[in-house]
C-alpha cells in the first residue's frame, strides 16, 4: 500500500528510538493499547474485563467511588 520496505521500516524505528528513548517507548505503546482496547469496547457496546493496572511507581490506581465523582461534578 505505501511501499515501505524493510529498510524503510527500520529507519523509521531507529528515528522513534532516538526521538523518544527506550524507556518512553512501553509507555507510548501501552497507552496505544489501552486507546485501541477502549475503542473497541465503544464499537461493540460491551465493556471488556478490567484488568489491574499499575502506575508507573509499581502502586495500584485508586478506584474512585461515585460520590467522589458527584464531588467533582459539583451536584
Amino acid at each position: 500500500m505505501f511501499g515501505l520496505g524493510l529498510q524503510e521500516i527500520l529507519v523509521i524505528a531507529i528515528v522513534v528510538l532516538l526521538l523518544f528513548g527506550g524507556k518512553k517507548i512501553p509507555e507510548l505503546m501501552r497507552g496505544v493499547g489501552q486507546g485501541v482496547r477502549s475503542f473497541k469496547e465503544g464499537l461493540s457496546g460491551e465493556p471488556a474485563q478490567q484488568t489491574t493496572q499499575n502506575t508507573s511507581d509499581g502502586s495500584s490506581p485508586k478506584e474512585e467511588s461515585s460520590e467522589g465523582v458527584a464531588d467533582a461534578a459539583g451536584e
